[in-house]
């Protein structure tokens, strides 16, 4: 089954890409490879939620969110390639806003892994780095970069 063909059979859109928000490209192809820029939370060109997990934003809509910021990093890979391209995830970065004593950051970012095993099952499992930081552009809760294997 085509990833396309996925993503109907679960009711999920991808969203338009989110425009740069400084000087640099929503993603870049390098061989058999996409990275992704950090994606935030944006949609409809606006962002979801602001503050820190564990203070203004609960671990469970930090989780929600990186799935936004991975359904907006599979769109930075779309406009590139074609979602039809991707092989597999082969990482995700995810970077949480974080209160002080908040050590949940794996938890939030499962929000984007997890989307990525519902899309492309055993393809989807990949590497992951899961930081915790005092801040992110924008006042921003949370951000997801990736890198795609592509055909």
């Amino acid at each position: 089954m085509s990833v396309s063909a996925r993503l109907a059979e679960l009711g999920i859109e991808l969203p338009g890409v989110v425009a740069p928000l400084a000087a640099y490209v929503p993603a870049v192809r390098t061989g058999n490879l996409v990275y992704t820029a950090g994606q935030l939370p944006i949609q409809d060109g606006e962002l979801l939620a602001t503050g820190k997990v564990g203070a203004e934003v609960t671990p469970e809509q930090g989780k929600e969110l990186a799935r936004v910021c991975g359904l907006n990093a599979l769109a930075a890979v779309h406009a590139l390639v074609g979602i039809d391209s991707v092989l597999r995830i082969v990482k995700a970065v995810g970077f949480v806003a974080s209160a002080p004593g908040f050590s949940g950051q794996p938890g939030v970012i499962n929000g984007a892994s997890e989307l990525f095993g519902e899309i492309f099952g055993e393809a989807g499992a990949h590497a992951r780095s899961a930081v915790g930081v005092s801040e992110l552009p924008r006042n921003a809760p949370v951000e997801v970069e990736i890198i795609a294997e592509i055909a």
